[in-house]
């Protein structure tokens, strides 16, 4: 009886490059609405705007290009944490399934994925502080070396991992939301018949995880910017309490449209674009990759 093997996993320049540009290519067509997204969440009160609304607040008062202030932090990030994201997610899978001797079900997705999260969480920490304190509408830092001079020299380098507690719940959150919701629904579509139907599965996958990761991660990430926006030092499920009790439920998604609108399709964009990208490796690198 043959068997037939699986492809070897490809090597970490390969991943690395695979997420990398397909981070890159994400975040330059949607950063705008990160932008709203962070203004949104940094509102207090129980009133708050609505996307339209922000959009022609800051385009009006501050001009279009502020919609991309503060892009350099996270374009500089995209290359080592979306390859930290799939290259994690591709090592956890690895070691929870035994090198693959055990089938991934969905609850070895959700557990990758939050490991995946949280590994990815020690790296991006800082990069979010800066991007959040440049995002913000009343922000009188002018560069990103700018926001880590003063940081460090107000609170010391850890400073700069201000709000790592709760970048470490959004992300383990997200990821495993993301990559629990990509296996149950490859899992629920016919099997593609052609190339573009296989990017098509991927790509719906894809959104329907970014959707579902962006609707478990949001309230940490409402407490997550304004923990780095003002150093608050609170811990994260005492903050989410306090605003629940100050502004209501709702205060938790403040900025939960434009973040879904980026995280559904983004999250599609990723996905297409990694495995449109390992596809091309493995054709290239050949046997035992295909």
């Amino acid at each position: 009886m043959s068997t037939v093997s699986k492809p070897k996993p490809l090597p970490f320049p390969y991943t690395f490059a695979a997420g990398a540009i397909a981070g890159c290519t994400e975040l330059l067509c949607l950063y705008p609405l990160d932008t709203i997204k962070t203004r949104m969440q940094l509102e207090t009160g129980k009133g708050q705007h609505g996307i339209v609304g922000m959009l022609r607040e800051i385009v009006a008062k501050e001009g279009a290009a502020r919609l991309y202030r503060g892009i350099i932090p996270p374009l500089m990030l995209e290359a080592p944490k979306r390859a930290i994201k799939f290259a994690a997610n591709s090592y956890w899978g690895n070691t929870f399934t035994n090198g693959g001797a055990q089938p991934m079900t969905q609850s070895l997705a959700i557990i990758t994925g939050c490991a995946a999260g949280a590994t990815e969480s020690f790296v991006v920490t800082p990069f979010e502080l800066v991007k959040i304190r440049l995002q913000d509408k009343a922000s009188t830092y002018t560069s990103p070396s700018d926001v880590i001079k003063k940081t460090i020299a107000k609170d010391g380098p850890l400073g700069l991992y201000n709000g790592m507690e709760a970048t470490f719940w959004r992300h383990v959150t997200w990821n495993g939301g993301y990559f629990g919701t990509i296996f149950t629904i490859k899992g629920l579509m016919p099997k593609a018949e052609s190339k573009s139907g296989e990017l098509f599965n991927n790509f719906v996958s894809g959104a329907i995880g970014g959707a579902v990761g962006t609707m478990l991660n949001t309230p940490f990430d409402v407490v997550k910017s304004r923990i780095q926006m003002h150093s608050t030092g609170e811990w994260t499920f005492p903050a989410l309490a306090r605003i629940v009790r100050e502004e209501g439920a709702g205060a938790l998604y403040k900025g939960f449209a434009p973040k879904v609108l980026r995280l559904a399709p983004g999250g599609g964009v990723l996905l297409l674009v990694v495995e449109a990208l390992s596809t091309v490796f493995r054709k290239t690198l050949g046997p035992p990759y295909i």
